[in-house]
């Protein structure tokens, strides 16, 4: 069996899903594949994940690395699952430009990997990249399982799913620990054990559904009560979603700070109070950027002390999937897939986050029904901006590149329709080589 992970340079991502991988019986023998076009940072995670390997798992795995374009099909060679955590662009210049240059327009933005202009041109200039990954995997590893963890998620799988051959399955962190850290931050942690839901939406934007205690009580009653208090009486980092709460009734899959941005509602240069009273962290991701940047080489002498490294089985669903794949014993997920009408109020096209059951058939998603009409609304607003952006990746048209930021809520609410053309103009030049089949 043979794994291949795309963006290995990514050490500490790398390491929670291969040091997983490692410590799973069905999947420790594995020939582990590392890919990556930054040799330095390919290197560090080599070293990494052999000490993982000596120590946790007895040297079991087999571990190469494989530097840059030209090494990327040996890479992807006969590969059973590969998993994708690239990031095209980085921090400097392209994350960096995609905050600098909306910021000239008046247009603020918290994390701008997965909707608005941050997310549409984090999409388009990954599109391509990942377009290259799939007709080469349709050549050396046609049947393989691809594990999409690269955001925009919605929008990365979604082409892949419409436009390749690949089988694909976008992952999220998020699903797992929804309901556990929404009854934590509600001092509910007596609700934990043996409690039941239904998540449902899409990526980031996936909807707490129902939640349910041991004895089949709904919970939603006493979160919506203590939800209110909260947010009237003290400033958290939640509170976007606690309004979700007030206003639409159910709570949703991602972080405030991501939500923000996601709608028309929050962050409104007219009402810059509205920032701190919601507690808003304006130019969030940059901000973790640097600190990561800035704290790696100690991290990473951390990790490496005395060679000592140890790891234990986190809660990424990739190894549980693998497992399910190669065992036959079915795992449930929350997994992104094309609808096709998984949720009967949304469009067939679009990529939707719902339960899937895995076993070695792949990936088997859950029918869900209807969502609630507000619920699917919101949905709506960010599918529209999804759907214009893959269109746009797939046709190279910079007209639908104007359409998909024209529609997206908080550029719309924002900006008027001459500065968003002018805008994205400026972005596409200013990344240059990455965005250059744009035009």
């Amino acid at each position: 069996m043979k794994i291949t992970f795309m963006g290995a340079g990514s050490t500490v991502f790398a390491r929670n899903v291969l040091g997983d991988c490692m410590c799973t019986p069905a999947l420790c023998r594995a020939d582990i594949a590392l890919y990556d076009i930054d040799e330095k940072r390919l290197e560090e995670s080599k070293i990494i994940l052999d000490a993982i390997n000596k120590n946790v798992n007895e040297g079991r795995a087999n571990i190469r690395t494989y530097l840059g374009v030209e090494n990327r099909k040996d890479a992807l060679r006969d590969a059973d699952f590969v998993v994708n955590a690239i990031q095209v662009g980085g921090y400097d210049p392209c994350t960096i430009t995609d905050f600098e240059i909306p910021k000239k327009y008046g247009l603020r933005q918290t994390i701008a990997d997965t909707l608005g202009i941050g997310g549409i041109m984090r999409a388009l200039r990954t599109i391509p990249v990942m377009e290259e990954f799939a007709r080469d995997m349709e050549e050396v590893c046609p049947n393989t399982l691809f594990l999409n963890y690269t955001n925009p998620m919605a929008m990365l799988t979604g082409y892949m799913q419409r436009y390749t051959k690949i089988r694909t399955v976008g992952l999220c962190h998020s699903v797992q620990v929804c309901s556990e850290n929404l009854l934590k931050k509600l001092d509910m942690e007596d609700k934990l054990e043996g409690r039941r839901e239904t998540i449902a939406g899409i990526n980031h934007m996936a909807w707490l559904l129902d939640i349910r205690d041991k004895d089949g009580n709904d919970l939603y009653p006493e979160i919506k009560e203590r939800a209110a208090k909260k947010n009237a009486t003290e400033k958290h980092d939640d509170m976007v979603r606690f309004e979700y709460i007030k206003h639409l009734g159910y709570y949703c899959t991602e972080s405030s700070e991501h939500n923000a941005e996601y709608n028309p509602l929050f962050i409104k240069s007219r009402y810059p109070e509205m920032i701190e009273k919601y507690n808003i962290p304006l130019d969030e991701y940059p901000r973790r950027c640097v600190e990561q940047i800035k704290g790696w080489e100690k991290e990473k002498e951390d990790i490496l002390k005395d060679g000592k490294v140890t790891h234990e089985r986190s809660k990424e669903y990739a190894s549980y999937i693998m497992e399910a794949v190669v065992t036959g014993q079915p795992y449930k997920i929350g997994g992104n897939v094309i609808n096709n009408g998984l949720i009967e109020n949304l469009p067939a096209e679009a990529c939707v986050e719902v339960p899937c059951m895995i076993d070695s058939n792949g990936v088997n998603p859950c029918k869900v029904g209807r969502l609630p009409l507000q619920l699917a609304a919101m949905n709506m607003t960010n599918i529209n901006v999804q759907l214009l952006t893959i269109e746009a990746a797939a046709t190279k048209d910079k007209e639908k590149i104007y359409q998909a930021a024209m529609l997206d809520p908080h550029t719309a609410a924002e900006l008027n329709i001459d500065d968003i053309k002018a805008m994205c103009d400026e972005l596409i030049a200013a990344h240059g080589d990455y965005m250059k089949m744009y035009k």
